[in-house]
């Protein structure tokens, strides 16, 4: 008797925790922003920090003024483009008619892979549709207006998807939501987007058709502004894909989910291309930064000073680390299915960057304070109990100043690439300390990173 009254709480204890693990296990997310904005954010994201992004399309045969060059020429009537498609083309010629020119012939998706794996980027997202329309993988919705059927007549998808991941890096994919000349778009969008024609006929399937086909790992919206959320059944789409697709439990999704989505809806907050918060968000961010400062298609009339240097990529990763955000950044590959050799590298810069400097930004935290600016720029990230201050301009003389680390009696500084430690002192009488540096190695990126232990 005296066992049975031992074992009757031990019973339901157990029991009550099996029924917690149950709920737990089937609990669901409902399609509303209350419910799916509650999603905790899959954790490789975060530590991630660096990805790459690809904006790949038709657009990339004409590769003038910028991957809108379509709505430019078509919908805006801007002079520039009218007058390059007066002098290089026939009268009466369309955009679709790029098409074909579309040939992605060089296209070596392990070539590709590689540079982005020597890049030290975790990710790659791809431009599966652009707001062109054309898909960039054989969509049933989308006929003869997909890269099967018609330009490289390839899947540029999935041949792209296999060699990331085989390099051990997480596959994304671009998808936007409008096009600009979708006739079932226009009607929606002349019916004051009271009726959803486009939606549940193109969008909707087309999109269960790419995650369950190619089970990205992450979804960047886009094309969304012109309509609210209820227009797009953004909610119920979300709800599926954390709830009941192939990557539920793996999938990350940014903001770009309807008209007044952006920084307040989805998963991580974009705001805005090139997103600078200026100080530390409440919610994780991605700032998308491209390597041609004026488009993020590929463009034959760039020029050198119109890409950004090693320097100013450097600093823009560090600055967005330090402020907890994830750096994509974009390429633009030709039509003939090229990285541009200047892209090549300069992502092969910041890769070698990272392979001394990547301790300090993977899988990093913010610090409680995020920079400091004395006589040079210096960011603060975290790690566990290590803090690292990353000095993004050669100091003009052999010692560092940083005023708000606390030290103690064990404090040790390094500079990461060499394990030496360095001499320091400390500075009086609050906070702070004088590091004596090495000769610093050259650093094609100008940045440097100094491991603080044991400060606070």
């Amino acid at each position: 008797m005296h066992l049975r009254r031992r074992t009757q709480p031990i019973m339901l204890a157990a029991f009550v925790l099996a029924i917690a693990l149950v709920s737990q296990t089937v609990a669901r997310y409902t399609p509303d922003w209350v419910s799916l904005d509650a999603r905790p954010l899959p954790s490789w994201y975060d530590e991630a920090k660096v990805g790459i992004f690809v904006h790949w399309g038709v657009f990339s045969v004409p590769a003038f003024d910028s991957e809108w060059f379509w709505w430019y020429w078509r919908g805006e009537h801007d002079p520039k483009c009218l007058a390059f498609m007066a002098k290089n083309y026939p009268p009466g010629f369309s955009y679709p008619e790029f098409a074909p020119q579309f040939h992605a012939e060089f296209f070596n998706p392990g070539d590709w892979a590689d540079i982005f794996k020597a890049s030290g980027a975790k990710y790659v997202v791809l431009t599966s549709k652009h707001h062109e329309g054309f898909t960039n993988w054989p969509s049933p919705y989308s006929w003869n207006w997909n890269s099967v059927d018609n330009g490289p007549h390839r899947d540029l998808v999935g041949d792209l998807g296999e060699a990331v991941r085989n390099r051990s890096l997480v596959y994304g994919l671009y998808h936007s939501l409008y096009e600009w000349f979708h006739p079932l778009y226009l009607s929606d969008k002349k019916n004051g987007y009271k009726t959803q024609q486009y939606v549940m006929h193109k969008v909707l399937p087309e999109l269960y058709n790419m995650v369950v086909r190619y089970r990205p790992e992450l979804i960047w919206s886009d094309g969304d502004w012109e309509a609210p959320d209820t227009y797009w059944n953004s909610t119920a789409f979300l709800a599926w894909l954390y709830n009941d697709s192939p990557v539920k439990d793996t999938i990350v999704t940014n903001d770009r989910w309807g008209d007044g989505c952006y920084c307040k809806h989805g998963g991580y907050y974009n705001c805005k291309d090139r997103y600078s918060p200026g100080e530390l968000p409440k919610h994780k961010w991605e700032k998308c930064q491209s390597l041609d400062k004026h488009s993020w298609g590929y463009r034959r009339d760039m020029k050198m000073s119109e890409v950004m240097d090693l320097p100013s990529v450097i600093e823009d990763l560090v600055y967005t680390v330090a402020l907890g955000g994830n750096y994509l950044l974009n390429v633009g590959p030709t039509a003939d299915g090229m990285i541009p050799a200047i892209f090549e590298e300069r992502l092969r810069g910041v890769g070698a960057w990272l392979e001394i400097n990547g301790e300090a930004i993977y899988a990093s935290r913010p610090w409680r304070i995020q920079n400091e600016n004395t006589t040079i720029p210096i960011w603060y990230t975290s790690k566990g109990a290590n803090v690292y201050a990353i000095i993004t301009a050669k100091p003009p003389k052999p010692t560092v100043q940083l005023l708000v680390p606390k030290t103690s009696a064990t404090t040790k500084v390094t500079l990461l690439g060499n394990p030496k430690p360095l001499p320091w002192s400390p500075v009086y009488p609050k906070a702070g300390l004088v590091v004596l540096l090495p000769d610093l190695p050259y650093s094609p990126g100008q940045a440097w990173t100094l491991k603080l232990e044991d400060v606070h």
